[in-house]
């Protein structure tokens, strides 16, 4: 029995480190010279007059996707595309005063003390149709900020949650602990079943060995 229950925690925090490896996307700066040209093209079509700021490609699994970032007119935008050349979405950064009157009128109603620290319209791109689908909106309360998202209507989408919530950048690192921590639960972990056995995460390397 006690073998079984063994190989049931080596197989479950297995399994939470090479999903772990797997779903996270290899993202990397890339000069703007080195674009393809399909998409250089698609966003100097688009975005004639634009500022080209930075560029990154962006590769999960067989999946490649381009994202250029401009400067248009005073404001940020970072653009997506596919290797051909296909824009996929836009976040174009707009002024607090720009946003539609019933999103204004939300966010003050359900952040009375906030302070607004960046607006971006959240645009997908289909057969060569733009739609917003929302605002996205940075606000700052006091020592914590918390992003918004708020359609058209003014409704919000998420958070869900009113004044002084905060984004908590440790919530993904408090799920792996949690994850990792079922074994124990069982009154077993795979250092007592396998003393001799080292798991690290993919991509892991020990100080010292290139």
């Amino acid at each position: 029995m006690r073998a079984i229950w063994c190989w049931l925690a080596l197989t479950a925090v297995a399994g939470l480190v090479l999903t772990r490896g797997s779903v996270q996307a290899d993202e990397e700066t890339i000069p703007l010279d080195k674009l393809p040209k399909s998409v250089a093209a698609a966003v100097k079509k688009r975005f004639p007059k634009a500022e080209w700021i930075a560029a990154a490609k962006e590769t999960d699994g067989k999946k490649t996707e381009y994202e250029v970032i401009l400067k248009n007119e005073g404001q940020k935008i970072d653009v997506t595309l596919t290797p051909e050349g296909m824009i996929l979405q836009m976040e174009k950064e707009i002024s607090a005063k720009d946003l539609p009157k019933a999103v204004t009128k939300t966010l003050k109603k359900s952040y009375p003390k906030a302070v607004f620290k960046r607006v971006e319209e959240f645009i997908t791109v289909k057969d060569g149709k733009e739609t917003l689908e929302f605002y996205e909106v940075l606000l700052g309360i006091e020592k914590k900020t918390v992003e918004v998202k708020v359609d058209s209507g003014g409704k919000i989408i998420s958070p869900l949650g009113k004044e002084g919530d905060k984004k908590d950048e440790s919530k993904e690192t408090g799920r792996q602990r949690t994850d990792l921590s079922h074994s124990k639960r069982a009154g077993l972990s795979t250092a007592n079943c396998y003393p001799h056995l080292s798991l690290q995460p993919a991509g892991y390397r020990s100080r010292g060995i290139v």
